[in-house]
């Protein structure tokens, strides 16, 4: 199977960038993005030549570390599937792969395709975490959490942070990513004391770092997680519910 493939190349942050093209003849239908990416520095190393810098950790869709664009689309053309996942075969007639660094203001070029997301660790710092009492832990059932409540959290905690939802965005807002924490922790007991804080400050942080959700809905369809946009919805609940809370007091 022979694939073109046109990958961004760029040496530092401040370096001008430039696309360059290499032939791959003995792809499979098999390989996976990443896998081709590895092949292909295989052959540059042997070469001599400098081999593409990209991120990857898990390859199992646990990380969200190797995300990048693929033929203008996040991850790749397979929908709610992380870059390591999407392989050659998924493609259909496609051989002509474009892959580029995520494309975000907030997401700036380290590497060839490796991006700094500090943006989106600068959210959690904010607001994406719980304040608990040190001591001895409580009993794993001191406080009940119901089923469907529970399995709520989750859903929205399967957030990976790969932040392709911020590429797909026109904007480039992170309100899905935002809101899948903010309403994984409101769910839980053990978030609500700070929910009202929590949320002033991760909508503080999107506004310093990311552009504002105009709700086009990109974001859903490349999520590898599969978060709905009730996340998105949820960002504005929790902050409309902090003000007037406030104003109450």
């Amino acid at each position: 199977m022979r694939i073109t493939i046109e990958a961004w190349r760029q040496s530092g942050p401040s370096s001008p960038g430039h696309f360059e093209s290499y032939t791959l003849d003995d792809a499979t239908p098999e390989m996976s993005l990443l896998d081709v990416l590895d092949r292909l520095n295989d052959r540059l190393v042997a070469e001599g030549a400098e081999p593409v810098a990209f991120d990857s950790d898990c390859r199992e869709g646990v990380c969200g570390s190797c995300g990048v664009m693929v033929n203008d689309r996040p991850h790749g053309p397979t929908p709610n599937t992380p870059s390591c996942r999407q392989h050659l075969r998924q493609f259909g007639d496609i051989t002509h792969l474009k892959l580029e660094p995520l494309r975000a203001n907030a997401f700036p070029v380290v590497r060839d395709l490796v991006v700094d997301r500090s943006a989106l660790d600068r959210v959690i710092e904010a607001g994406g975490h719980v304040g608990l009492d040190a001591g001895q832990a409580p009993d794993a059932d001191a406080v009940p959490v119901g089923h469907d409540v529970a399995e709520t959290a989750l859903d929205f905690a399967a957030c990976i942070g790969c932040g392709a939802c911020v590429a797909a965005c026109p904007n480039g807002a992170a309100h899905l990513f935002a809101g899948a924490k903010l309403l994984h922790l409101a769910a839980l007991t053990a978030g609500r004391a700070e929910r009202g804080r929590r949320a002033r400050a991760i909508t503080g942080q999107l506004d310093r770092d990311f552009g504002p959700c105009s709700t086009y809905g990109e974001c859903a369809t490349v999520c590898p997680a599969g978060i709905g946009l009730d996340a998105v919805a949820g960002v504005n609940r929790e902050a409309i519910r902090f003000a007037f809370r406030r104003k109450a007091d």
